[in-house]
């Protein structure tokens, strides 16, 4: 980070704090948010300033996410208050204890509420219904999202990460640059011209199972990715699919954003989106080649498993899984 007493924030502000061994004071745009007192043994332990005001959701939002970010390990934090504001309690923000007065932070339930990292999406809100295609029985799916839809600032490497849906017209010369490349055609064997990628992306974006997706750090391109509804595409057969399992397709094409730190932040964005998407979701999968050991490695690094190899027509695959309580369980976004 440029400056460790801040952590910008998706709409733009930026929170700022004054954070001693027994003390947090956080302010936001100028305006002072909360004034804490820090118990850090056995649990912290976080109090109110004697006469400081009631705190509302936001302020304890940006104390927990402030603390959260700052220390990777933390695993709970231990508010005492007189009272919760009601929608840090409907929003699992906070969770009432045993003792009265007394409430917790979970990292694991934290980093499930959407806002402010999701932009705009329907698919948790998008009624049911049962429907064939291509001959596979599976949920009706939601319209794609447009434009951005996932924003996070990565504390630990001072940058910000984005997902954004494909443009056609703004991306296809970069796609079509990255897809030549020898290293990445070496795997996605996806060589071609510019109207032979037109018109792969274009059969994507008509497919309503399939979400192309770039990704930047600070708002530059650096890779492509592809989200799908696992139980319509092709992998299917060869596990057994939830109906909400998503999986993915991953193509960094920018060699100055290779390494195993931004696979790091790439990778557990790329997961926290689909996750974050639709809280049905219980598992992301992947089928990278079997012999691409390196990807297979910074995958597992991120808590993926190999349940098993099988046999694709074009490759030998591995099946990676990563279900969803194991990724909160062992979340370390910052």
């Amino acid at each position: 980070m440029s400056n460790p007493n801040v952590l910008p924030l998706p709409n733009g502000s930026r929170l700022v704090a004054d954070e001693t061994e027994t003390g947090l004071s956080l302010s936001l745009e100028g305006q002072s948010l909360i004034q804490l007192h820090l118990t850090r043994a056995p649990e912290l332990l976080l109090q109110l300033h004697e006469g400081a005001p009631r705190p509302d959701s936001r302020a304890i939002w940006a104390a927990c996410y402030w603390l959260f970010a700052r220390d990777p390990a933390c695993q709970r934090l231990v508010w005492q208050l007189d009272e919760a504001p009601p929608e840090a309690l409907l929003s699992a923000l906070l969770v009432s204890t045993e003792t009265v007065g007394q409430f917790r932070c979970e990292r694991t339930l934290f980093w499930q509420l959407p806002q402010p990292s999701l932009g705009q999406s329907l698919t948790a809100r998008y009624p049911q219904q049962r429907v064939f295609s291509s001959g596979k029985r599976h949920p009706l799916r939601p319209p794609k999202p447009r434009g951005e839809v996932y924003r996070r600032f990565d504390a630990r490497l001072g940058a910000w990460i984005s997902l954004r849906t494909v443009d056609i017209d703004e991306d296809l010369a970069r796609f079509n640059r990255w897809q030549n490349s020898p290293r990445v055609a070496n795997f996605w064997q996806e060589q071609g011209s510019l109207e032979q990628h037109r018109e792969y992306l274009g059969k994507l974006q008509d497919d309503p199972h399939t979400l192309t997706l770039i990704g930047c750090f600070d708002d530059q391109p650096f890779a492509y990715f592809e989200a799908y509804w696992a139980k319509e595409d092709r992998i299917a057969p060869f596990y057994e699919a939830g109906d909400h399992d998503r999986g993915i397709h991953m193509l960094v094409g920018e060699e100055n954003h290779r390494g195993p730190h931004k696979v790091a932040s790439w990778l557990s964005a790329l997961v926290h989106y689909l996750f974050l998407d639709d809280p049905r979701t219980q598992r992301v999968v992947a089928e990278p080649r079997a012999d691409n050991a390196k990807m297979i490695g910074h995958m597992q690094g991120q808590g993926f498993y190999c349940e098993k190899e099988f046999d694709f027509p074009h490759k030998r695959a591995a099946l990676m899984a990563l279900g969803r309580e194991r990724f909160f369980d062992r979340c370390s976004l910052t």
